[in-house]
């Protein structure tokens, strides 16, 4: 579906259901230079077993239109005006790496209408490389390559795929390379209000991590887990782009904590 927000047309991802903001919605925030793809197992089975489901590209990314949020206080912001307008009543946030970071800004703000919190593969800041941010903005292609050929774990770069057919690594580095990637990875290395806010949160939590996780090492998930007191879940044989590497293991961990806080 599309909406509009700050004047601008958004798109919104409802996993192939009508969107219904009467029901609990989960809420899908993408990382950085991705969209609403890195999300379409886990979005498609929470629409069609009783959630509605929201999963927008930000805006300048994909099929939204606007110029890209410079900060991610700006973006949660943002999103916090789209749920708005969306006119969500109550609320299930899941974000992936920068998208968690966009959802713990955006928690606070969301008030009582917020249910749950889920991060996955993120932690309360994500500082990115200085080369790997020049070269997102002299060559965003190379740049996405070098991202996603660290991000993703040691079974996929053997060449095994979730989707047989289906190069996730490849598929990965065509979005990327569409989208501003140099201005979300600058956003992420600058955001430092992550620990103060996750220590203002107290709603059930799930951190969900990968075992082979170079971009945000795993001992800075925990250290997530620990201030949100969240239930925590490990994903073995995986790395950083988890909802697209292991979608299967990402669903079934976001699903059973939320079903149980419903």
């Amino acid at each position: 579906m599309n909406i509009v927000v700050d004047g601008h047309n958004t798109f919104v991802a409802t996993g192939g259901c009508t969107f219904d903001p009467k029901k609990p919605t989960v809420v899908f925030v993408h990382g950085s230079g991705l969209d609403h793809r890195s999300w379409a197992l886990q979005a498609r089975w929470f629409a069609f077993h009783g959630f509605s489901v929201f999963a927008p590209d930000l805006p300048g990314h994909s099929l939204s239109e606007g110029e890209p949020i410079k900060s991610i206080e700006g973006m949660g912001k943002w999103l916090v005006k789209a749920l708005k307008v969306a006119g969500c009543e109550s609320i299930h946030l899941v974000g992936h790496s920068q998208g968690f970071l966009v959802a713990l800004e955006a928690a606070d703000s969301l008030g009582t209408k917020l249910k749950t919190l889920t991060a996955v593969a993120s932690a309360t800041s994500i500082p990115v490389n200085e080369a790997l941010v020049e070269a997102a903005k002299k060559t965003p292609g190379d740049a996405a390559e070098m991202l996603l050929k660290w991000g993703f774990g040691s079974q996929t770069k053997s060449g095994f795929s979730a989707v047989p057919g289906m190069q996730p690594i490849g598929i990965g580095i065509q979005i990327m390379s569409n989208n501003p990637l140099a201005e979300d990875l600058v956003a992420c290395t600058e955001y430092k209000n992550g620990i103060n806010c996750a220590k203002k949160t107290h709603i059930p939590s799930n951190v969900i991590l990968a075992a082979e996780d170079k971009n945000t090492p795993y001992r800075f998930g925990l250290e997530l887990a620990g201030l949100l007191n969240a239930k925590t879940t490990t994903i073995s044989n995986a790395g950083h782009m988890l909802p697209i590497e292991s979608p299967k293991d990402t669903l079934d961990a976001i699903k059973s904590f939320i079903l149980k806080n419903t």
